[in-house]
């Protein structure tokens, strides 16, 4: 499985990291040895993809299984006519998620690699690893004489070391596939024009999954499985006002809506103004009519002057029946993430504003209303810490148990209780990683081969 190098994190951050899954409540429990081992397998994880697609299904416009049905007879489509190929093609329900597909991802496979190389950067490579082709504004380096048709080994820089326009590139990189160039060098780099589509299309990647480009936008959205957890944790209702307050790019909010039936009010702000566009774009792909998007600072969102009462932002007190804070975050649960130039101020720099973010979810939340925060890190500071801050702050919110429950329980270093961290849901991808196999059955793998992320649920008594 490790065919990647671990995640190239800054030696700062690298440490920071060791700290926090060698505090001192995991030493005693686990012991030294156990720790070390998943600090060190969550540094090669985080590298990988998981083992499987995650498709949120919009289950408001069809059945569970006409969709699956489609997306069978789309993803064929792209394949070549070889029986042992369509025969591969598995999409299996969740059996405890009932939006949910899940397809299987085939790698690593042994892919030669070819003397005409095609640098791109990490994101880029990233995305190339979760069945993505190459667009052109992520390659970074290309023969200087490359035609389109020409078939080209794809590198992910690593370091971000690479000059756009380079010839070549002997950096720090690791190859992920593959491709035939969609376009001539100087179509990438020698124009003063935005450049768009596809700059290499992917044939032998690394690791196999379908691209999902254009495949039934509006009834099959790809989406990580703790993400899709999220929705069904909050557990909106018809008719119930709920606030998204961190929404962009919309993924959870129009899950929020589906759930609810599309019947009931659905508020989504974000600070960015095209974010919100997306959100609305996004909204009505999905024929979903019961979301608002407003471009406003969730921080200010909450205002008890009379002056402000209208129908977007500020709200007045106590305004929503559920509140959705996926807050801002470091993103050090991300997969696959094989660099990054985070660094340890910017790590630390997150959790005054989720608690900013916490002060205004509670004022805006009614009393016996459902407040779910949630993260895609890592850390404790950004998670099982904002909880406890959470609880002594705000004597109001009580934590809830968590319908459903998939992922591992809160992490310990926090000081919470064992019977708070059981309420808690981390997805843990390096307490299994010595276990995802492709023998396993693809949904146990998939409930804990994801992203790192956590989830809370809390109720305003």
């Amino acid at each position: 499985m490790s065919i990647f190098p671990r995640i190239s994190l800054k030696p700062e951050v690298t440490e920071y990291l060791k700290s926090v899954f060698l505090n001192k409540e995991v030493l005693a429990a686990v012991g030294h040895q156990e720790a070390e081992s998943r600090f060190h397998k969550l540094l090669t994880c985080l590298s990988h993809p998981p083992s499987y697609t995650c498709v949120r299904a919009s289950t408001h416009l069809a059945s569970l299984e006409e969709i699956r049905h489609q997306l069978g007879d789309e993803l064929k489509k792209q394949m070549c006519s070889s029986s042992e190929e369509e025969a591969s093609l598995q999409i299996l329900p969740h059996p405890r998620i009932p939006d949910v597909l899940l397809l299987p991802v085939d790698g690593p496979r042994p892919v030669k690699q070819l003397s005409s190389e095609v640098v791109v950067g990490a994101q880029c490579g990233s995305a190339v690893l979760r069945g993505a082709h190459v667009f052109a504004p992520g390659i970074l380096a290309s023969p200087k004489y490359m035609k389109a048709g020409d078939v080209v080994s794809v590198f992910s820089d690593l370091e971000g070391k690479c000059t756009r326009g380079a010839t070549s590139f002997q950096g720090k990189r690791v190859f992920v596939g593959n491709g035939v160039a969609e376009m001539d060098r100087s179509s990438i780099f020698c124009t003063d024009e935005p450049v768009k589509g596809i700059g290499v299309r992917m044939i032998e990647p690394l690791y196999q999954s379908p691209s999902f480009d254009g495949v039934l936008p509006n009834l099959a959205f790809l989406q990580n499985l703790p993400s899709v957890v999220v929705g069904h944790v909050l557990g909106p209702r018809p008719g119930e006002r709920v606030l998204d307050m961190c929404a962009a790019p919309g993924g959870k909010t129009c899950h929020i809506a589906a759930v609810m039936g599309d019947q009931g009010e659905v508020v989504a702000l974000d600070r960015i103004r095209n974010k919100i566009d997306r959100i609305r774009q996004n909204a009505q792909m999905l024929h979903l009519r019961s979301i608002k998007a407003y471009c406003f600072n969730s921080t200010q969102a909450v205002s008890s002057d009379p002056a402000h009462m209208t129908e977007g932002p500020p709200f007045p007190p106590e305004s929503f029946d559920r509140v959705l804070l996926d807050a801002p975050c470091s993103g050090l649960g991300q997969r696959p993430n094989m660099a990054s130039t985070w660094s340890l101020k910017e790590i630390c720099s997150y959790q005054p504003l989720q608690r900013k973010l916490f002060h205004a979810a509670v004022r805006l939340l009614k009393k016996g209303g459902v407040l779910v925060y949630s993260t895609c890190t890592v850390t404790l500071a950004e998670n099982e810490e904002q909880v406890a801050w959470a609880l002594d702050t705000f004597p109001c919110l009580t934590l809830q148990p968590q319908e459903p429950h998939i992922g591992a329980e809160g992490m310990l270093g926090a000081g919470l209780s064992p019977e708070q961290l059981r309420l808690l849901q981390r997805f843990s991808p390096e307490l299994i990683w010595d276990q995802t196999e492709t023998t396993a059955p693809l949904p146990c793998r998939a409930d804990r081969d994801t992203i790192g992320f956590f989830i809370a649920k809390f109720l305003k008594n």
